[in-house]
């Protein structure tokens, strides 16, 4: 089972771009961040036609998350638990059935800047409800993925130019160490248990050349529960599709599960 996570910063804008990519790539599971549309006006026909189920979250203009299958799909949570009078579409779950059925949380982290202030609080609070589902899950002892724009550079390492980010939401030791407590849960981060070392980016400025001086951050992140990491085959991040034609400033983010 490959399962995939795009931020695709705007559905309708990019359709092509999406479309294209889901016909080269064909993952089983794409979790989509910042679709920017409400349910009723997601371009599910055209995806449809691929062969994919398509379930959304969506909110007009702007955030919004979708799971896009190839595989059954049963059991849609729509929204963070935790968060009464919270209208910000950041959150879809599902349960994806393979060979063995696995539990994926599509998810679309608060950006949190300016930092500090009201959105870095707002960020933090989203994180720990966030730690809590995450221990929830680890609860059903069934294998659980939980992928999405994390907005979160956990090392030095993933970022070409770490002094640039010292003072951001992104890569603050608050948010850093919220995302730890979530890896400590018994999580496991996908890429890096892969693929070690620095120059491994998912996200490049559309501004000031970032993409041709591969001046990067890996925000994109596939988290494993101990049984989903017991099944995990590869992963990769497919950068080349930031090089095409209207491209979002993501790229996906992939791991293969024995499932």
């Amino acid at each position: 089972m490959r399962i995939a996570t795009f931020n695709i910063n705007g559905v309708k804008a990019r359709i092509d771009t999406l479309l294209g990519w889901l016909s080269a790539s064909r993952p089983d599971v794409a979790l989509l961040q910042e679709i920017k549309s409400v349910d009723e006006a997601f371009p599910r026909g055209a995806i449809e036609d691929l062969g994919y189920r398509v379930e959304t979250h969506g909110q007009k203009g702007f955030n919004g998350v979708a799971i896009l299958s190839r595989l059954p799909l049963t059991d849609v949570l729509r929204g963070l638990p935790g968060g009464e009078g919270d209208e910000h579409a950041r959150w879809i779950e599902a349960t994806v059935t393979g060979t063995r059925p696995v539990r994926v949380a599509g998810l679309y982290l608060p950006n949190g800047n300016p930092a500090p202030g009201p959105k870095f609080d707002y960020k933090l609070s989203w994180m720990e409800r966030m730690r809590m589902r995450a221990a929830a899950l680890l609860a059903t002892e069934d294998p659980v993925v939980m992928a999405g724009d994390y907005n979160v550079i956990p090392q030095a390492e993933d970022a070409a130019r770490p002094e640039a980010w010292v003072t951001d939401a992104l890569y603050r030791p608050e948010s850093r160490a919220a995302f730890r407590r979530i890896l400590h849960l018994g999580y496991t981060d996908a890429f890096r248990a892969r693929v070690p070392g620095p120059g491994h980016y998912s996200f490049w400025d559309y501004q000031a050349g970032a993409w041709e001086r591969n001046n990067g951050i890996r925000i994109d992140h596939l988290l494993l529960s101990p049984q989903a990491a017991d099944l995990l085959a590869d992963t990769g991040i497919e950068r080349a599709l930031r090089g095409q034609e209207k491209p979002s400033d993501h790229v996906p983010v992939w791991v293969e599960l024995d499932a």
